[in-house]
């Protein structure tokens, strides 16, 4: 973890993906991320597969250089409680529906009111203003709705899902982006404020970055959908021995790649040579390469397409990624000595700050881990604390208790 954020506190109520997503960005960067959580925990603690119970490999993977507290926030204590902690934090993020965070006291009067000063990030399935507002949000239902689902439906397959919580972690990217704008803000203006970071407009805006096409033009000059995208022959291509990934993308691309296929009936043809030209018809292009590509083995055309620096790689699975010599040259993998759990094996921080103080990183918390430092350090004392686990107010794990 790094320094950057050093000094920076948060409160992430959040539970799941979403917001555990961003707030672990925020504490990878040095944030001191407390990890608010009901006392049965996030229900994310629960994905299998795991070792011990609440420990599963998800929520390990979301939850490092974390602090876990329990409060129980269906309780007027506990509302209180948060309300003491709220005035000393910098930021708080949640992922409830606006009429749960009311009932819950965290909607963004409440707690703004006690801490002017508060970035306040409400990372929710939809905008407040629209009429889906207290509609549930699943990743999946994001991937339907904002169209997701349909790009991937063919003639020959029905509309499917990214294998991948694509949609959480896409919105929890700009909640972590809205959170650090508003910080900066703060430092200029004194002022804390308020983001909103919904799903489904993140998700629609994400993939409309390129297929809004044809009708960013009013009236439109084309359909929606990027059509360089939509083509069937887009795909990783069938070689001797496996599949490969290639894409030639400039002039000089095509031009290389169609003389070493032996098309040079296309390598000086005008409308390939004309980026705009070649566009229109990128389909037939793809279908070439299609065509070519199992007359020789993979490794045959990563060695013959990387000497002619055409764009290419392997189709890896998973298991490959593990001992790809890039993610290993470059420290990408870390295991850690969790206290709990055993050994574990996870994902650093993929952005580099040069010169910037790294620290090792913490493992996820077991739940309720450091109820007793978090409340301390807000000011309540022993005493303050043992009546509030006695009154189940907070809890946490025997060995931390106070005494």
């Amino acid at each position: 973890m790094f320094e950057l954020l050093k000094g920076i506190r948060v409160l992430d109520l959040s539970t799941v993906v979403l917001g555990p997503f961003a707030s672990q960005l925020l504490a990878d960067l040095g944030a001191d991320v407390i990890k608010v959580e009901a006392p049965e925990g996030d229900i994310f603690r629960a994905a299998a597969p795991a070792r011990h119970t609440g420990m599963g490999a998800g929520f390990l993977n979301l939850n490092r250089n974390k602090r876990s507290l329990v409060i129980d926030l269906k309780t007027t204590e506990g509302q209180a409680t948060l309300h003491k902690l709220i005035k000393g934090a910098d930021v708080l993020l949640h992922n409830v529906r606006p009429a749960a965070a009311q009932k819950l006291g965290i909607d963004d009067a409440t707690v703004r009111s006690l801490n002017p000063r508060l970035v306040y990030c409400a990372a929710v399935g939809f905008g407040g203003d629209g009429p889906y507002a207290d509609d549930p949000a699943y990743d999946d239902i994001m991937q339907a709705i904002s169209g997701l689902a349909s790009l991937n439906h063919t003639p020959d397959s029905p509309p499917a899902f990214a294998p991948t919580v694509l949609a959480d972690k896409v919105a929890g990217l700009y909640a972590t982006i809205g959170i650090a704008a508003a910080l900066l803000h703060r430092e200029r203006t004194g002022q804390g404020g308020s983001v909103e970071a919904p799903m489904f407009e993140s998700l629609v805006s994400f993939l409309l970055a390129e297929h809004l096409s044809g009708h960013v033009f009013q009236p439109p000059l084309g359909s929606l959908r990027y059509d360089r995208l939509m083509t069937p022959y887009r795909r990783p291509y069938r070689t001797a021995d496996g599949y490969l990934a290639v894409l030639p993308y400039t002039s000089r691309h095509w031009q290389r790649f169609l003389g070493l296929v032996g098309r040079h009936d296309l390598a000086n043809a005008d409308w390939v040579l004309d980026p705009s030209r070649r566009s229109e018809r990128i389909g037939e292009l793809y279908q070439v390469a299609a065509e070519c590509m199992p007359a020789q083995t993979t490794a045959y055309w990563l060695a013959a397409l990387k000497e002619q620096d055409i764009p290419c790689g392997p189709v890896n699975t998973l298991e490959d990624l593990l001992d790809d010599p890039h993610l290993q040259a470059v420290d990408f993998f870390q295991e850690i000595d969790h206290p709990s759990e055993g050994k574990l094996l996870g994902t650093r921080h993929p952005l580099r700050f040069i010169g910037a103080v790294t620290h090792p990183d913490r493992p996820a918390p077991r739940l309720g881990e450091d109820s007793q430092s978090v409340l301390a350090d807000a000011g309540f004392s022993d005493a303050e604390i043992r009546a509030l686990r006695a009154r189940a107010v907070v809890s946490m794990p025997a060995a931390n208790d106070p005494g």
